[in-house]
């Protein structure tokens, strides 16, 4: 094995959700390895800010401010893509999000929304790219990120767990449907990852130094039940992310990879005040 194995020197990637948390990373990490850049992106700033970032890194770009929530915004900047660069070898299906909420409080609006921003976005990017892909006679890579909380119960998160298993049902089926094509299908899985989401910034360019900080005991909280003691960081999605796109996962499709510290390993086992593991109502 050698440097070529991970080298997307001439490749296009086109990254849903691209412009921050961890559509960002996965589309610079993707970058790294000589990729060029497309990607959608609600807020303008932050396709600016990507803009500058890819450029840097000496790639090409295509930022698109666009809503992922309309199957149309999704279409023309796939389409957009394939114009600008004449290609399209790896789809990343990022966007996502939710708000903890009680099944019985959601309302028929907060059940579409959760549907048209984790599931539907990810359909619409995946029937528009996979023709380009395919007419293009050289495979492809498609990544979507989804959650560990589409293999467990997630209370709180009923519609999005839904969609986010949804997603990952999707991902097996579609694995065996494209792979004649050459077109490999896996899903990243993450846990709590430290995003701007995640972290208060809502609005504007990515900027760490805005984010709120942990207090120690939410930091305690996630070093209990995550093995890894810590939160994730955008950028290890992102390597998995070029693994999964690169020739050394050509035999590797249909698969859900958790990037979570082990947290679905744990399945419910949380460190004690003595540092053991061990089953709530224990602790």
């Amino acid at each position: 094995m050698d440097t070529s194995d991970v080298d997307l020197s001439g490749q296009v990637a086109f990254v849903t959700g691209g412009g921050g948390g961890i559509g960002k990373a996965i589309a610079l990490c993707l970058a790294d390895m000589g990729a060029d850049i497309a990607l959608i992106e609600a807020i303008p700033e932050r396709c600016e800010q990507m803009e500058a970032e890819v450029a840097a890194r000496g790639r090409q770009v295509l930022a698109i401010t666009g809503n992922v929530m309309e199957v149309e915004a999704v279409e023309k900047a796939v389409a957009a893509t394939k114009e600008r660069f004449g290609r399209l070898d790896v789809l990343v299906n990022n966007a996502g999000g939710v708000t903890r909420r009680g099944f019985l409080d959601l309302t028929e609006k907060n059940w579409r929304r959760h549907i048209d921003l984790n599931l539907i976005s990810n359909l619409a990017a995946t029937r528009a790219a996979v023709p380009i892909m395919i007419a293009g006679g050289r495979g492809g890579a498609i990544i979507n990120v989804t959650s560990i909380e589409g293999s467990r119960a997630a209370p709180g998160y009923a519609v999005y767990a839904a969609c986010k298993a949804g997603i990952n049902n999707l991902t097996r089926t579609l694995a065996l449907e494209f792979a004649e094509h050459g077109i490999r299908v896996n899903t990243i899985a993450p846990d709590y990852t430290r995003t701007p989401g995640t972290s208060g910034q809502f609005t504007g360019p990515v900027d760490p130094e805005a984010w709120y900080q942990p207090s120690p005991a939410q930091t305690e909280s996630v070093r209990r039940r995550i093995p890894a003691g810590r939160a994730g960081f955008e950028e290890e999605c992102g390597k998995v992310a070029v693994f999964l796109a690169s020739p050394m996962a050509s035999y590797v499709t249909g698969t859900i990879i958790p990037v979570d510290g082990g947290s679905w390993a744990s399945s419910g086992w949380v460190r004690d005040s003595s540092e053991q593991w061990i089953l709530p109502p224990e602790a």
